[in-house]
């Protein structure tokens, strides 16, 4: 005990880690009779372990074999630790043996386990890195039935996903393909299960996923059997909870159907199944329920659902609709109340003050910004223009319904507003008053009631002043529209609609520089103005400046992609170019977009006749025909193609409906009976040259073809005809000596006799040469005289107009007459009188 320390508190708790004990001296080891006896035994061979502790040498002392622990936990744990027993008395280890593959301790000085020697077995490895890298991890099966479960599952979960995504994207076949999958697959888990034995565990979530999403991919896929069909499925389950809800999506597509009784019974199956606490969605319902009895005409059953939603939750497109049914069924009074109720509905919006930033805070100002335009915002903006057109529309509709004039409801409806949250809507509703005057052909009070507003602020005045500057420009009042399009540049300099009308105005008095400028300044101020851009481009048309032009409209042909007008305009400066393949291109386009418009076919045929391709331009030619059988152009053009072309029958019904288009004009009879006889039909030509004589007894083409038929038939009419034809050729002499006089005198006092006498030497020259061709043989005439205009009266025509136009002596080689289809020069454009027609919206 004498090296037996009890510790003091303060002592430190690891001192007497290296002190030596004598126990441990190896050298005694001679002297300790039971080493010894153990070394002569064969290999430590002892007598099992007694109660008693066997008597050594040392047995009376008690020595720990711990190998140093002691040492480590201080005196206190040194001295429990010395009053155990050896654990050699215990049965110490067999001499030689080896545990655990290390050798066995043996008593010394040093802690075992703390050698620095090389031991027996194994080297000291706390961490078992000798052992190498651990072995990977098993791979689970999935030949087992759990396993496959859940990889099924998985599958069906994806392609719900697909399904949905697909949808998204607007693959409606794809969506639905994958909805399918989704559907057998999860039948097939559901097989696997049952086979397992886990028919209990059925994914009843999934289920509903699967079929909820079949049925909506084939609603959306407008497969409305199928898709009720599996909304039966799911909704006669009695293991799906609130699977009732479907019922509205059923009678969605009974809506869909126009299957309105069905759909109406199961609104209401579904209403029964939601509870009270569900208000909003009861609500939607009852508004379809409202919706659906206006389709089938019984507005009273809808306007008991509109009026219960309007007093528990009131929203604006159920006040509308509760508008229109009163408005059906005639309920003045009850319209009244209604449209009070609709401006009187809260629209849950923030005043815009709050979006006017501060001056003095920096950092309120950005947040502000950042929140001027996000989708908030945009979400308010949209509510409010949707309830400004619903109030609009209803005054529109009840004003001339609930007063005895159109005026007085449009007034009633203007004080309602005005004492509501809307009152920016007044002036809105007064100015629609105004257009509807206009729509009414009453423009005494349309131009009075937008006078009332010159003294309001500078919008509303802009925007009458437009509105009458426009008026005014329709009644060729240019002065007045000048006047009014001043007004609204200066109350709104910014207001694109004014500046066009100035421009207009400018336009027409053909001071094309300053109206382009006009133009381009509404322009700036909106890009988006078609108007302004269209009206640029025919100014520029006008200047001469078609690459300028051409550039306007290929703009707007980018923002108006079907507009039949550009296209046109188009096509002609590219005509005006000198490029008829792409006015042809062009031409092709616009009759996809207007597929009957006989102008433009009769075009194309021009173009291709241009260019020297007949078959095209018969085949654009006959279907202008078709569509339109009085344009004289494309009629001479065909009877013309006809006669080049040897078919002499078929130009007859041409030139007989030119005929009766314009019975005034000779040449179209001279070319039927021309026809005949070309036919070699004489005796029908003999009796359509009597019919022209009789109609135009002065016609000296008729009387030669009278002349010669008759000489050629042996007929006795041919002296009198004859004779009539010297008489009819000598008073023509006479009446162009009288002209020729005439205009020698009007020379003479005008002091141009020279320019004169050369215009009469002319046109004598020219009616000699018609006397002597006579002789030269049959042909028509290679330039045709114009033809009057579409709005012309046909009587207008002068008996100068039914000259010699026409000379067909016998024996002459056939030649076809130039087409007289006029072209369109810059005052006969396509869209000139549409210039800026800007009325407000309704």
């Amino acid at each position: 005990m004498e090296h037996v320390h009890l510790a003091a508190e303060e002592d430190d708790l690891y001192s007497g880690y290296n002190d030596y004990n004598p126990t441990f001296d190896s050298e005694e080891l001679d002297n300790d009779a039971g080493f010894q006896q153990a070394v002569r035994t064969s290999h430590g061979r002892r007598p099992p372990i007694t109660a008693k502790f066997p008597g050594t040498a040392i047995g009376g002392r008690a020595l720990g074999t711990s190998f140093g622990v002691e040492s480590r936990f201080g005196s206190e744990s040194r001295l429990l630790k010395s009053r155990m027993p050896m654990a050699s008395s215990m049965g110490r280890p067999m001499t030689g043996a080896v545990q655990d593959g290390a050798a066995r301790p043996m008593t010394a000085v040093r802690a075992a386990g703390y050698s620095s020697a090389m031991t027996r077995g194994s080297t000291f490895d706390p961490l078992g890195q000798s052992k190498g890298p651990a072995p990977p991890l098993e791979g689970k099966s999935e030949d087992t039935p759990d396993e496959k479960v859940k990889i099924l599952e998985k599958k069906v979960n994806d392609l719900i996903e697909e399904s949905c995504l697909a949808h998204g994207h607007g693959d409606l076949q794809l969506s639905l393909d994958r909805a399918k999958e989704a559907g057998r697959k999860e039948r097939a888990l559901v097989r696997q299960r049952e086979q397992s034995g886990n028919a209990d565990h059925i994914n009843l979530d999934l289920t509903y996923s699967v079929l909820f999403n079949l049925a909506t991919q084939y609603a959306n896929n407008d497969m409305y059997a199928e898709a009720l069909n599996t909304y039966q499925v799911i909704v006669k389950n009695k293991m799906f909870s609130n699977a009732g809800r479907l019922k509205v999506n059923m009678a969605n597509i009974y809506f869909k159907q126009k299957n309105y009784p069905k759909a109406i019974k199961l609104y209401r199956m579904a209403l029964d199944q939601i509870s009270n606490s569900h208000k909003e969605m009861r609500i939607k319902i009852m508004q379809n329920i409202g919706v659906v009895f206006i389709r089938m005409g019984q507005y009273s059953d809808a306007i008991t659902s509109f009026e219960h939603i309007m007093s528990e939750s009131p929203n604006i497109k159920t006040g509308f609709n509760l508008i229109l049914c009163y408005y059906a069924i005639g309920d003045r009074e009850r319209m009244k109340k209604a449209f009070q109720k609709l401006i009187c509905v809260p629209l849950g919006i923030d005043e815009e003050d709050k979006y006017i930033p501060p001056n003095d805070d920096t950092h309120a100002n950005l947040v502000i910004e950042a929140i001027k335009n996000d989708k908030l915002h945009q979400m308010e903006r949209e509510r409010k223009a949707l309830a400004e057109k619903f109030i609009m529309t209803s005054a529109k509709l009840i004003a001339p319904a609930i007063e005895a004039t159109f005026a007085a409801g449009f007034d009633w409806c203007v004080d309602m507003v005005k004492s509501s949250q809307y009152v920016e809507l007044a002036n809105d509703l007064e100015i629609n008053k105004a257009i509807t005057y206009l729509r009414q052909r009453d423009f005494n009070q349309a131009v009075e009631t937008l006078k009332t507003f010159e003294k309001k602020d500078s919008r509303v005045k802009s925007a009458a002043a437009t509105n009458l500057s426009f008026l005014y420009f329709l009644e060729k009042d240019y002065d007045q529209a000048d006047r009014y399009a001043d007004l609204a540049m200066t109350a709104d300099r910014y207001n694109p609609a004014a500046l066009i009308n100035k421009g207009n105005t400018v336009f027409v008095k053909k001071d094309y520089e300053k109206a382009a400028e006009f133009y381009k300044e509404a322009l700036r101020n909106d890009s988006s103005c078609t108007e302004a851009l269209y009206n640029l481009g025919l100014t520029y048309k006008r200047l001469g400046r078609l690459e300028e032009s051409l550039d306007c409209f290929l703009k707007l042909h980018a923002i108006l992609r079907n507009s039949a007008q550009v296209m046109w305009q188009l096509a002609n400066l590219f005509e005006m170019l000198e490029d008829p393949h792409q006015a042809i291109e062009w031409l092709m386009q616009l009759i996809t977009v207007t597929p009957t418009d006989p102008q433009v076919l009769a075009k194309l045929g021009e173009l291709y006749d241009s260019e020297g391709d007949k078959s095209q331009a018969f085949q654009y030619y006959q279907e202008s025909f078709r569509y339109f059988p009085s344009n004289i152009d494309v009629i001479e053009w065909l009877g013309a193609y006809y006669i080049d072309t040897q078919f002499c029958e078929k130009a007859i019904q041409y030139f007989e409906r030119a005929t009766l288009i314009q019975p005034t004009q000779v040449k179209w009879q001279l070319m039927v009976a021309s026809c005949y006889r070309r036919s070699g039909n004489y005796q029908k030509a003999l009796e359509t040259y009597k019919d022209i004589h009789r109609k135009f007894p002065e016609n000296v083409e008729c009387l030669r073809f009278l002349v010669r038929l008759c000489t050629d038939m042996g007929m006795k009419e041919v002296q009198d005809y004859a004779t009539k034809l010297k008489k009819v050729e000598k008073m023509k002499e006479i009446r162009e000596q009288r002209v020729k006089s005439a205009r020698e005198g009007s020379a003479r006092g005008t002091r141009r006799e020279g320019s004169a006498s050369s215009e009469v030497d002319i046109k004598a020259d020219s009616g000699h040469s018609s006397h002597g061709t006579s002789a030269k043989g049959e042909r028509l005439s290679a330039k045709m005289r114009a033809l009057p205009g579409s709005n012309e009266p046909y009587e207008a025509s002068s008996q100068r107009d039914i000259d010699a136009s026409y000379v067909d002596p016998l024996g002459a080689p056939m030649e076809r007459p130039k087409t007289a289809a006029k072209k369109r020069n810059e005052d006969d454009d396509f869209a000139d009188e549409e210039l800026g027609d800007d009325l407000l919206p309704e």
